[in-house]
């Protein structure tokens, strides 16, 4: 070793026991005022009265929800109905009850060699059906209204690379991620933007947006100051003017009317599915205008769903659970003898390959999946550019002050390794069942752990 290097390791030695030297002498010079403040808070929560006591703060969050104290201060403070980001914290009833049976000596499992099938048709009975290399699909999350450029280019990208289909959302349509998809859907909204005839000619297929699991049919309304730019010009907003979504099809409410909407689009698009997406509530009555109105299929989207900002009462207290409406509309299609011709997407609240699978096995032809394609296509760069001064969203959001710092490519490679992650976890789970598709896995390789599940689902309490 050097004389230089000698000096430089000498020099750094010092340094470090100064240091600990300074920190040893601010300990010993603070302790006595921290172990007063300690011993006097301590007393004066063990002697004060509990009306004046910060204790009853701890009873209080016993019996109110913290995040309910804060939301009703916001009502307080505003006076106007509150938009709460990212769906309803409360737990409702989901995939946990079930699981899966393995084979192993009555039934075997797949050979080691023996590939899993993961292709998915929706609309097999439209002339140009939706061919899919799996069956998890990228739900509607509107540009502008929620996402911003660069995440909706990274998520139709990330579609792309695995093999399925994004979905255009609410919003307008974005010329560059039409352009870009290999498969796109595109919702038929409630509002007056994205109906351009030669749009819609482009779709691989259409949604007709009537409702969703975070916001039921409710209307909603957003100022063009929170749209900006090029999202309010794609929705014709003025600048002083706001960006409307009614609770109805203007001029659409008879069984009538929504089947001439549904043989309006499909001679459009030249026989392209056709189909609706429903929030989760009257399913069967629902059901039976939709199948009247001679839909390829129908997406359920249930309370658990997330969103870029509803009320609370409509994320927490209207709709039903994810897999309530799955089980229900399976059992409405069989009765009508649909099952098989009308195809059927659920989402809302699924996050993990599991519940993808338990979803497909209980009898749904694909999973629509949203908020968590968002944080994976966020990934890394959510901790790195945003965290801990600002939330992941800001980066997301088309309002997000940290929207320019989001690296398209690096999302969209995120985002696909996701999915191909699930589809690869669930295609092992296919072969421990002895299943060499994953449209095979069904009811008969479930069972149902607690009374609850049991009565959803209708399968064997174990």
């Amino acid at each position: 070793m050097g004389g230089m290097e000698v000096t430089f390791v000498w020099m750094t030695a010092g340094v470090a026991a100064a240091a600990l030297i300074v920190a040893a002498a601010v300990l010993l010079l603070v302790r006595p005022t921290i172990e007063k403040l300690v011993d006097t808070g301590l007393a004066l929560t063990e002697t004060e009265t509990y009306y004046r006591n910060i204790m009853t703060m701890v009873s209080l969050f016993q019996r109110i929800d913290p995040q309910i104290l804060v939301e009703n201060s916001l009502r307080a403070d505003s006076g106007k109905i509150l938009k709460r980001p990212l769906g309803s914290p409360k737990k409702f009833p989901h995939f946990e009850g079930i699981m899966f049976l393995p084979c192993q000596m009555d039934r075997l499992p797949l050979k080691d060699a023996e590939k899993v099938d993961t292709r998915t048709v929706i609309g097999p009975r439209a002339r140009r059906p939706l061919e899919l290399k799996i069956p998890l699909i990228i739900s509607g999350m509107a540009y502008g209204l929620a996402l911003s450029e660069k995440v909706k280019l990274a998520l139709v990208k990330a579609a792309n690379m695995a093999g399925t289909a994004a979905n255009s959302g609410e919003g307008p349509v974005l010329p560059e991620e039409l352009r870009e998809a290999n498969k796109y859907i595109i919702q038929y909204s409630r509002a007056e933007w994205a109906k351009d005839p030669e749009i819609l000619k482009q779709a691989d297929m259409i949604e007709i947006h009537i409702g969703q699991g975070s916001s039921a049919g409710a209307p909603s309304q957003v100022p063009a100051k929170h749209l900006r730019g090029k999202a309010a010009r794609l929705m014709g907003v003025a600048p002083d003017g706001e960006a409307e979504i009614r609770s109805r099809f203007p001029g659409v409410s008879r069984k009538g009317d929504w089947r001439r909407l549904v043989q309006e689009l499909r001679s459009l698009t030249k026989g392209v599915p056709i189909g609706m997406k429903l929030a989760i509530g009257r399913v069967e009555e629902d059901l039976e205008i939709a199948l009247y109105a001679g839909v390829d299929f129908v997406t359920l989207d249930g309370a658990q769903a997330a969103t870029k900002g509803t009320p609370p009462i409509l994320q927490d207290d209207v709709g039903l659970p994810t897999v309530i409406g799955l089980c229900r509309a399976v059992e409405y299609l069989e009765k009508r003898k649909k099952r098989g011709r009308v195809s059927l997407i659920v989402s809302g609240g699924i996050h993990t390959p599991g519940e993808c699978l338990k979803a497909l096995a209980l009898g749904a032809d694909a999973v629509a999946l949203g908020s968590p394609l968002l944080f994976a296509s966020s990934h890394t760069q959510g901790s790195q550019k945003v965290l801990p001064w600002e939330p992941p969203t800001e980066l997301a959001f088309y309002t997000g002050e940290k929207r320019e710092l989001y690296d398209v490519d690096e999302g969209a490679v995120f985002a696909a390794r996701f999915l191909q992650s699930l589809v690869k976890e669930m295609k092992l789970a296919a072969a421990a069942l002895g299943k060499a598709s994953l449209k095979e896995v069904g009811r008969e390789d479930l069972v149902a752990l607690d009374p609850v599940s049991a009565q959803i689902t209708g399968l064997p309490l174990i």
